[in-house]
Parts: C-alpha cells; structure tokens; sequence
C-alpha cells in the first residue's frame, strides 16, 4: 500500500501574515537573485533593503552592477529576507519573495518618496543615493514562501503583504512630518513603543516609518517593528493612536 505524503504547507492565517509583514518591514538587508544577462544563469547579491509605505521592498543599487543590468533585462526576482540569530541558522525564520523589479525615474513622486524612506531606514546611503549612476527599485511581489522555523511553512500572495486603498497617499503625504515631531519631541513614548509593545532593548529607538499596519522603529543597527492594536482607517488617526499605545505601554509598566 503506498502511503500518502502529508502536505507540509500549513493554511496561512493571521499569525502567518503577521510574521511575513514582521520580516519584510524589518530587513535592512536582503540576498536578491536574479537570471543573469546573456547566459541565464542564477546570480545572487546581498542588497540593502526598506520598504514603501504599502509594503513593497525598496532596493538601492549601482547601475554599475552585475544584478542590476540583469534587473533591466528581465525584472523577474526574488528577495529573501531573515537575519539568523543564535544557533541553526536554519532554525529562524526568513521569507523568500518572488518579484517582479521596477526602476523607479529620477525626478517622480514615487521616487521621491521611495528615497525618503530609504534613507530614513538606511541613513548611510546618503553618501552614494545622489550619485547619477545609482537606482531604487521597486521589488513588487508576486507570491511568496514564508518557513517561520521547522514545520512551519506557508505560501503567500501579494494580497497579503502589500496594503492597498487611499490611507497609502494620505499616510505618504504626512509620514515625514509625523517622524520628525515624534523623533524630536516624544522619544520617551518611542522607547515604550520598543519596549512594550516590541519587546526590545536598548536605547535610543527613533521612528523610521508609519504604515497603516505599524510602525518601524530603530537604534543603531537593531531594527524593531510595532503594529497598531488595528490597523489604521484613516491617516489622521496616527495621533490618536499613538497616544493611546504610550498611555497603555506606561500604565502596563
């Protein structure tokens, strides 16, 4: 009697998308695969990695490099992202995105506001972002395999990862205002967000993005992401919210 294989792939729920959104908003860095130009053979690089405002990884890179002109001539990718910790590398958990890459143009509003949060994510590329020869590209994602540790895979699709609906604009229109009011006047309310709500450590957390889903928080090289208890409806109900979490976070503790 043959003996049927049990389906390794678990049903993807809530906790799933949760973890997959956790590792994409919290990678400063990724492996990127591309089909090299001219022989179609796999290449992979490490890139350095943010997110726009609904989700979609941001890549900074030379248009001197090898993945870049293969990105121009066939923009089929994929991005893994997880750093490992202590121990089995392969016992934490990481995602692998299947994407499809879009150079974003000098000049639009869409590059502009990608730049922004770039370098509000990755503050050092401020010394090459400018060079003519350097590009961002938007990694959109197609599908995705999340393995969230042994026995815990699951598949993806871009409905899942990536937000939609008008709170995008509307968030991406006041985010830079919001970041430099709390990071100067309320970064006692930003190390209760890291500590409570995040469960981090250290000192010295500042705010590098907002989303409908969360926040992105971050000191020296630790990265910390925090979602809201819903997600946001509107853009104008970032404040309330905020200070709800701080009240919450200082009475817990």
């Amino acid at each position: 009697m043959t003996e049927t294989r049990k389906d390794v792939i678990r049903e993807t729920d809530a906790e799933a998308v949760r973890l997959a959104k956790t590792l994409i908003r919290s990678a400063r860095f990724g492996a990127l695969a591309v089909i090299e130009s001219g022989t179609g053979a796999p290449l992979a690089s490490r890139v350095g990695v943010a997110t726009d405002i609904d989700g979609t990884p941001l890549i900074l890179v030379s248009m001197l490099s090898a993945h870049t002109g293969a990105l121009l001539a066939d923009p089929r990718c994929s991005l893994l992202v997880g750093e490992p910790g202590k121990g089995d590398p392969l016992a934490h958990p990481r995602i692998s995105l299947i994407c499809r890459a879009l150079r974003l143009e000098h000049g639009s509003a869409d590059h502009a506001r990608a730049e922004r949060r770039y370098l509000n994510r990755n503050p050092k590329a401020k010394l090459y972002i400018g060079l003519g020869d350097f590009s961002i590209f938007r990694l959109e994602p197609e599908r995705a395999s999340l393995n969230g540790g042994f026995g815990k895979a699951y598949l993806l699709n871009r409905a899942d990862l990536i937000a939609g609906g008008p709170i995008v604009e509307e968030l991406a229109a006041s985010e830079q205002s919001a970041l430099d009011h709390m990071n100067a006047d309320h970064r006692d309310a930003i190390g209760i967000y890291a500590h409570h709500f995040g469960r981090a450590e250290g000192d010295g957390w500042i705010v590098t993005g907002f989303d409908a889903d969360g926040m992105d928080l971050a000191s020296a090289d630790a990265t910390c992401r925090v979602f809201f208890p819903q997600p946001l409806g509107a853009a104008r109900e970032l404040r309330s919210v905020l200070v709800e979490m701080a009240k919450a976070g200082r009475a817990a503790g």
